[in-house]
């Protein structure tokens, strides 16, 4: 198998109410459902961007982890509110900040122009995952 071979697919949201997660993701932020189905300790749902469908996010509560220890570790993780950090590029950063400070989604980062050349924001989900949003400048 060479690099080539290699596609990402799916990236692991942790959370701690599935269906408080998806009525986030997908009524606030905006993205699609992909897949709802039952799954051992919770059900696997999996949301994505309408225009990269071969990306999934998965909502993922600690219960879906295959064994006591590791379920035991995700919930610790989830408690620290040390979670996953997603980046998003979008053609309007000003509006998308004043959607979702309007939706009441906490700010961790105002809008900034980066020195690279991006105009961005960042947020926190409401189990601590980054959000971040970012405009090419120019």
């Amino acid at each position: 198998m060479s690099n080539t071979d290699l596609a990402l697919t799916h990236v692991s949201l942790l959370v701690d109410d599935q269906e408080k997660a998806l009525e986030f993701y997908r009524d606030i932020i905006g993205l699609e459902v992909r897949q709802d189905m039952p799954f051992p300790g919770g059900r696997w749902l999996t949301v994505g961007p309408a225009a990269q469908p071969t990306i999934e996010f998965i909502i993922e509560n600690p219960a879906m982890n295959p064994t006591p220890e590791r379920s035991a570790a995700a919930q610790a993780r989830l408690a620290s509110g040390a979670q996953g950090t997603l980046i998003f590029r979008v053609d309007d950063v000003d509006a998308l900040f004043a959607k979702l400070t309007e939706a009441g989604v906490q700010v961790d980062q105002p809008l900034i122009d980066q020195p690279y050349g991006m105009r961005d924001c960042g947020f926190l989900d409401p189990w601590g995952n980054h959000l971040r949003f970012s405009q090419l400048l120019g």
